[in-house]
């Protein structure tokens, strides 16, 4: 049996009747922001007199650093910059969910704010148009650590009839994936579809075409929906890269990417030359595709389960073992896009995005994503 939380069996038919109270002109917004370890996810709410027409109608806030591995506890106020909003789809409208960039107490960004350096290079290579797709890779678990829906004491059957799979014998959580899908089209997240992964109790949801830093800023607030989501069903859902080990597939974020150039007729040329410079600076890449250097990666990245191994980069038409994969219809039509297969499931969209167009269209090395 399942590990559920508590809170997940608390009376929902009682909670709704608050929800379903009137709040007046008030509007409550939710101020999302990643946490000191690059990969969690804060919020809180507060309340505004009106509903919030755009990003400058909502205020700064500010938060307890040294409660979220942020900063001291003797100078530990931290600034919340709103940046994105979106719809709240679990208190709905007139109320709001932002995404807010974090600044340290000399308004410098944090540790783990890569959107700031992000931006920046998007600003640069504006008039490329860059398109990202990012393919989120995700694993359901109780409570317990161990993987929802499979047996308390030994394994589900092996990998084979679970990708894309119907039944329930093949299909674990599905109401989990179907409530997150429809929470991101009402929130306004850019998501383009979903399905269930080659492991048990895996799932993947992808987000775009976004253009720009639109990428990191949707795929952070899929995310955050999709914790959300899990928290009332009482289940985690864990961006591990590799949280089963054996005979048992990943999970990555693979990243999908193209420029104006590549779109056009005879972009595969643009493609090639991409991938050549990606190929130059293979280590740098894999540094900054987990949060820990490459560390999560290694465990991913050992060249089976439809990944390449971590030492060496390699590219082909439609080559699921390979760094980047060309698809097959790419290289039919000879222009599109490429897939990045190295980033890891709790990567950093920002540092993966910066990373990729500062290798592509600037020419420069990828260092600490940070500055």
């Amino acid at each position: 049996m399942e590990v559920v939380s508590s809170s997940s069996r608390l009376n929902k038919a009682v909670r709704q009747h608050y929800l379903n109270l009137p709040q007046g002109e008030k509007c409550q917004v939710t101020y999302i922001w990643i946490d000191g370890t690059g990969e969690g996810l804060r919020n809180k709410t507060r309340t505004l007199d009106s509903e919030p027409k755009c990003i400058d109608d909502i205020p700064e806030w500010n938060f307890d650093g040294s409660s979220t591995y942020q900063a001291e506890g003797s100078n530990s106020d931290m600034y919340l910059i709103p940046v994105h909003m979106f719809r709240d789809p679990f208190t709905l409208d007139p109320n709001k969910l932002v995404l807010c960039e974090v600044l340290k107490y000399n308004r410098l960004p944090a540790e783990t704010n890569h959107r700031a350096a992000c931006n920046k290079v998007m600003e640069q290579i504006k008039e490329h148009c860059m398109w990202f797709g990012m393919e989120q890779e995700y694993t359901l678990l109780g409570i317990d650590g161990h993987p929802y829906s499979w047996p308390s004491n030994g394994y589900p059957a092996p990998q084979g009839p679970y990708y894309c799979g119907v039944g329930a014998q093949n299909a674990y959580g599905r109401d989990i994936v179907e409530c997150h899908y429809k929470a991101c089209l009402y929130a306004g997240v850019n998501i383009y579809g979903t399905n269930a992964e080659v492991m048990p109790s895996q799932w993947e949801f992808q987000v775009g075409p976004c253009e720009g830093i639109e990428m990191g800023d949707h795929l952070w607030v899929a995310r955050f929906l999709l914790h959300r989501v899990c928290e009332d069903f009482g289940v985690v859902a864990t961006l591990d890269p590799k949280p089963m080990q054996g005979n048992w597939n990943g999970a990555g974020c693979h990243t999908n990417v193209s420029t104006k150039q590549m779109r056009e007729e005879d972009g595969l040329q643009y493609i090639e030359q991409a991938i050549e410079k990606l190929s130059k600076n293979h280590a740098e890449h894999i540094r900054v595709y987990d949060p820990h250097g490459g560390q999560d990666n290694k465990r991913r990245l050992t060249g089976l389960h439809e990944t390449s191994n971590i030492e060496d980069f390699s590219a082909g038409v439609a080559n699921r073992g390979a760094s980047i994969r060309i698809p097959r219809q790419v290289g039919q039509e000879k222009r599109g896009y490429f897939e990045d297969r190295r980033p890891a499931a709790n990567c950093d969209p920002y540092a993966v995005t910066r990373a990729i167009a500062r290798t592509c269209l600037l020419n420069s090395e990828v260092k600490e994503e940070s500055k």
